[in-house]
């Protein structure tokens, strides 16, 4: 072969490489787009194709006469149903909470008579028996170091003794005690006589109180924190030892009132408050209750009064914040302006007068075994229901087996 026909060859051979190497380019990019386009393709169809699953499915509800959960309507409800409901509901949670806070109120009771080393701690120490008891009312009679003739007063006419005592607890529901601080040298004389007499008799409820006629308010709220954290009970009563109870008629007045949560029951009264110094019942702090001459809110007589278990959980919760005015009366009003309870204005728990004993007696209307002696219940005359007794001859049978 010449070396003109080699050179032929090369070149032939070379544009065949060139072509060959052009269409190799060609065909690999065209692979290299086909599978791009299969890579990215898929997604597509794959979301395509769920689309229209969820498309089918939804079709197919909607020819069975369904429709999606995404599109059912919540079907109409008693609305009527659900607001009683729901209204008993809260009033459970009121009767959880009205629980709780005395509760809390006897916990902190025993808290603080532990820290301050009271010997009240021993009307705190409740028996599991007589927390689980619920009584009727307990009524707190306030009495001081000098006042042992009215208490034996009180013991001979309406305050049961003994067993019957015992009876009147158990079956009806009634608590009845003295209520006495201490003197201001714990464990004098005095606290030593009240010892005595409470172990003969037992019808004390021991305050951490220090006795004194300025110090009433304090004393009122102690009672009726002791009270509640002692006795569970529907009512606190507060009485003086110069008034004679008849206790069956004061436990039909405040059993007819049962049904309500929070009542502050007595004789109602808004008497002037007394700015000029010296004379009895003044108001040191006259200028709260606006220009001079004004009244006071009106509040019940402190020689009788009632208030329901939750306005005594109340008070014993916030003791250290209620404010205290000279007259005990009204201070106990005073904490109660601005809450939500009634006001009952029960005529029957006016005491009586001397004078109005008398009227009554003249009357014929003073019997004790009818029940219908001073104001249907109630005489402010020591003297007057000692005559009563004796002139009926009933004692403190007709008391003690009253039926209500």
């Amino acid at each position: 072969m010449t070396w003109k026909s080699k050179g032929v060859d090369a070149s032939v051979k070379s544009v065949v490489s060139k072509k060959w190497s052009l269409l190799l380019c060609i065909g690999c990019f065209c692979g290299g787009m086909l599978f791009s386009d299969r890579i990215w393709a898929v997604p597509e169809i794959e979301g395509m194709s769920r689309t229209t699953r969820f498309e089918d499915e939804k079709l197919k509800l909607l020819s069975e006469g369904c429709a999606p959960e995404t599109d059912v309507k919540p079907e109409s409800k008693d609305i009527m149903g659900e607001v009683s409901k729901t209204h008993q509901a809260i009033q459970t949670l009121d009767k959880t909470i009205s629980n709780l806070e005395m509760e809390l109120a006897a916990a902190r009771a025993v808290q603080e008579s532990m820290l301050n080393g009271s010997p009240v701690s021993n009307n705190l120490k409740i028996t599991q028996s007589s927390r689980k008891r619920k009584y009727l009312m307990v009524v707190g009679i306030n009495t001081a170091f000098s006042s042992r003739k009215r208490r034996d007063s009180v013991r001979a006419t309406w305050m049961p003794q003994g067993d019957k005592r015992k009876k009147l607890e158990e079956e009806k529901g009634i608590i009845i005690r003295f209520v006495i601080g201490h003197s201001a040298t714990a464990g004098g004389i005095l606290d030593r006589a009240i010892e005595a007499e409470d172990k003969k008799h037992g019808d004390f409820l021991r305050l951490e109180h220090v006795e004194g006629y300025l110090e009433l308010s304090a004393k009122t709220k102690t009672y009726f924190a002791t009270a509640v954290a002692t006795w569970d009970a529907d009512f606190y009563v507060k009485v003086d030892d110069d008034v004679h109870v008849n206790i069956a008629t004061l436990g039909a007045t405040l059993a007819r009132h049962l049904s309500k949560p929070r009542v502050y029951i007595g004789c109602m009264k808004s008497g002037p408050v007394l700015a000029q110094k010296g004379v009895k019942y003044h108001e040191p702090e006259y200028w709260k209750f606006g220009e001079e001459g004004n009244k006071y809110f009106r509040h019940a007589t402190g020689q009788l009064y009632a208030i329901s278990n939750d306005l005594a959980a109340y008070i014993s919760i916030n003791q250290h914040v209620l404010h205290k005015y000279a007259n005990e009366d009204v201070s106990l009003g005073s904490w109660f302006i601005g809450l939500d309870i009634e006001h009952i204005d029960e005529r029957r728990l006016c005491c009586g007068t001397p004078p109005d004993c008398e009227w009554k007696a003249q009357a014929g209307n003073l019997c004790v075994a009818s029940f219908d002696w001073s104001c249907s219940g109630i005489c402010k005359s020591v003297e007057r229901i000692k005559e009563v007794h004796r002139r009926c001859g009933e004692g403190e049978n007709a008391l003690s087996s009253a039926e209500f």
